[in-house]
């Protein structure tokens, strides 16, 4: 029964890292959707202004701290890791995503940019309001 334990947490940590992913991507196209079928953000196709994308990196920095925190919230042990680690595979997919759409013209360069910089901390930020939550004796 001990050899199956390590199996079913490394179960559980890809799971967790997944479920953080998934709420973070359909938040994230779901809002940006939505702004688009409101007329908020131009029609798809169309490059934004700068406030617009301003608007972009903040709801998907709200998104990317609550993806951080599931992600710490359903991790087995370790969920300030769990969060990090999760982070640092956001920032991989951030410097991949600014590498091949960089001399594109989709937007402004400081807009993959802000991804970048921005991964890790809202990471530790999700990681850490788990971390304060188990210290206030809540599951």
């Amino acid at each position: 029964m001990n050899e199956k334990q390590p199996a079913r947490s490394i179960g559980r940590s890809i799971g967790a890292l997944l479920a953080g992913f998934v709420v973070v991507v359909i938040l994230s196209l779901g809002t940006d959707l939505a702004l688009h079928a409101a007329g908020i953000f131009p029609p798809l196709g169309q490059i934004m202004s700068n406030p617009l994308f301003l608007l972009a990196t903040v709801y998907r920095t709200v998104y990317a701290v609550l993806g951080s925190y599931i992600t710490a919230r359903l991790a087995p042990d370790r969920p300030m890791g769990h969060a990090l680690l999760g982070g640092g595979i956001g920032l991989v997919l951030a410097v991949v995503g600014a590498v091949v759409t960089w001399n594109k013209d989709l937007g402004p360069h400081w807009y993959p940019l802000a991804l970048i910089v921005t991964a890790l901390p809202c990471a530790w930020v999700g990681g850490k309001l788990r971390l304060m939550q188990m210290r206030a004796g809540r599951p």
